[in-house]
């Protein structure tokens, strides 16, 4: 028997009535693996850099293993640079070469970069004429339903690598159900905590970590997801993309 575990944490109040995002997190446990994490995500919530928390929720629900699937784990590649600009540059070259057009690559880092505030979750984006595809405003389209199939590789990165490992096993995992989505052949992210300034462009293949996206103390993140519209039909809709992003369980192997 699976369950799912949700954590979201703000401050001033529940994130729908305006608080201010803290932390969240995500588990797909086996019911004796429940207690252990309920602490761990707790934790979490309570020690997280952009602030402690007055308002932090818990959800537990049953999950029925029929309505799960498995896909792969993106391979990692390490890449070195000086500088924000040269991450910048490093993150065009990247989706580049995997199908996005030069001009929708600048239009949704110049996006991101004009953010007054993080994205709760992802903007689309036409990968080849930069345009936003999705009417979510800030809030984007927010992946759910996500986690490793095994967890002791989570508890393992947590226990030997601290917060960075926390870091890249949850990005690993978040953009290995991206890249497995029909329709999106890229993605690009940097995080909105603000001593991270690691960020990421993920591929159909691999997870290409790139040290420096954004400036040490920025608090503000997001990501864009960009989508081959050519793949869009009345078979396989719009809807039907984000549908399988927002509600589709999947646990990465």
């Amino acid at each position: 028997m699976m369950y799912s575990i949700k954590m979201r944490s703000s401050k001033g109040g529940p994130h729908e009535e305006g608080g201010k995002h803290i932390s969240g997190a995500e588990r797909i446990l086996r019911e004796d693996e429940i207690e252990e994490e309920l602490i761990n995500v707790y934790r979490r919530a309570i020690t997280h850099e952009r602030g402690k928390p007055d308002f932090i929720n818990l959800k537990i629900e049953k999950i029925d293993e029929e309505d799960i699937i498995y896909k792969k784990r993106l391979n990692i590649n390490e890449h070195h640079v000086e500088s924000k600009e040269d991450g910048l540059d490093l993150a065009k070259e990247l989706l580049m070469d995997n199908a996005v057009s030069e001009e929708s690559a600048e239009m949704a880092i110049q996006n991101l970069q004009d953010l007054e505030e993080s994205m709760h979750g992802a903007m689309l984006i036409d990968k080849d004429t930069g345009d936003r595809i999705d009417n979510k405003g800030i809030k984007g389209v927010r992946v759910t339903g996500i986690a490793s199939a095994d967890i002791t590789e989570y508890q393992e990165s947590l226990k030997n690598d601290g917060r960075e490992g926390l870091h890249l096993e949850e990005a690993l995992i978040l953009a290995s159900k991206i890249a497995s989505c029909k329709g999106i052949v890229a993605e690009l992210c940097w995080s909105d905590d603000p001593s991270y300034v690691i960020g990421y462009v993920g591929t159909k293949d691999n997870y290409e970590r790139i040290p420096i996206l954004k400036d040490e103390g920025n608090p503000i993140g997001g990501r864009a997801f960009f989508v081959d519209t050519n793949q869009l039909n009345d078979d396989y809709t719009l809807d039907d993309l984000i549908d399988y992003l927002e509600n589709q369980i999947v646990l990465i192997e």
